[in-house]
């Protein structure tokens, strides 16, 4: 049986993902690397604002020319890139959880647990879904054939599996805990964490769990995958490389004298990790042997995670920067200071950079 197992997560997990993504997903692609094929200018300026009535949580996503993002308002708001309204659709209670798109569909969770899929042509409900928690974290999606199924955590536990065109639940997987971040999704292969204290792998095909594996603490983000390696940060202050053909820890990384929570999913390109912490640091590891490559002090928490635009490193934190890093050596490139919160990471199309930030504003950064 282990054979088996080893076997069956070599051919999925090591399977390479596409170079561009088919869809808009908050960490760019669905093993959830936050890796983007994409570049960004060197000292953007600010191009556009728009307001919604509440405080943005939720990480923008842009696909097709339009930029979706949820509100505490319980809006979800489909924008052009120049920052014209589209149409806004009311959920009727906060969204904090980046919204999907696929196929021409925008797929959101809200608090209440309401999932919907809406028409991204004008914001029309093609369905709804109700899970029995709140959703905080963002659906991934896996097609088969002509089948393409929507996973999507919640709050009552379960890992939940939709059939993308009618909305009817085809399976469910019960955690022990809340879960909070989306799954990524590495071919056959759903993989997240959540407040039990495990990381979880489950075959998208049938429901059933591969195997799960002993972090020993809450997971509050997602999980990138890359290289049949998970990396999972923790809200004891740890971040842990787990070996997911071995089901055992590569390496662990752990401030003995400031153990505060790694609440930013990591981004990965080739062999280096970069993730944020509450301690104001923005880490590079080595991902085959969990050395600090560099780090960088930021000057606030670090709740957003981190993108990688080809060599630059995009990050924010909870004072309002926007900052620029270089990946090779964590230096300074350059940054800019909104002055409100930010938690979620921003989205990245056409050399423009799209953030949500708690004063209720998206915010829009390019070449002038």
């Amino acid at each position: 049986m282990k054979t088996t197992i080893l076997i069956i997560l070599a051919f999925f997990i090591g399977h390479p993902s596409p170079k561009k993504s088919e869809s808009g997903l908050f960490r760019g692609d669905q093993p959830l690397s936050g890796n983007l094929q994409e570049s960004v200018p060197a000292k953007p300026k600010l191009l556009w604002t728009y307001k919604t009535e509440d405080e943005i949580k939720a990480s923008p996503v842009v696909f097709d020319d339009k930029m979706v993002v949820g509100s505490t308002d319980g809006f979800v708001y489909c924008l052009d890139l120049k920052g014209n309204l589209m149409w806004k659709f009311n959920t009727e209670n906060p969204i904090e959880a980046p919204a999907l798109i696929l196929d021409g569909t925008v797929y959101v969770g809200n608090l209440y647990g309401n999932f919907y899929a809406l028409n991204l042509t004008d914001g029309k409900v093609k369905w709804k879904y109700l899970t029995e928690g709140q959703i905080s974290g963002s659906a991934n999606w896996w097609r088969s054939g002509s089948q393409t199924r929507i996973l999507v955590g919640s709050y009552d536990y379960y890992l939940h599996c939709i059939d993308a065109t009618t909305g009817k639940g085809i399976w469910k997987y019960e955690s022990d805990n809340f879960i909070n971040g989306a799954a990524s999704v590495a071919d056959n292969l759903a993989i997240f964490g959540g407040c039990d204290g495990f990381l979880h792998l489950v075959d998208i095909t049938t429901g059933k769990a591969i195997t799960k594996i002993d972090v020993s603490t809450y997971v509050p983000g997602s999980v990138p995958v890359s290289k049949n390696m998970a990396v999972v940060g923790d809200y004891d202050g740890g971040v842990t490389c787990i070996d997911l053909i071995e089901k055992k820890n590569r390496w662990k990384y752990l401030n003995d004298k400031v153990q505060l929570p790694f609440v930013a999913s990591a981004a990965i390109q080739s062999d280096k990790v970069v993730t944020g912490s509450r301690d104001k640091q923005v880490y590079c590891f080595d991902l085959q042997n969990g050395s600090i490559l560099w780090k960088y002090h930021t000057g606030e928490k670090v709740d957003a995670s981190p993108l990688i635009a080809r060599n630059t490193v995009i990050i924010t934190n909870m004072r309002g920067d926007l900052i620029f890093l270089n990946l090779a050596n964590g230096k300074l490139l350059w940054s800019y200071e909104i002055g409100s919160p930010i938690s979620s990471n921003p989205a990245i199309s056409n050399s423009r950079i799209f953030l949500g930030a708690s004063d209720g504003n998206v915010y829009c950064f390019g070449k002038s």
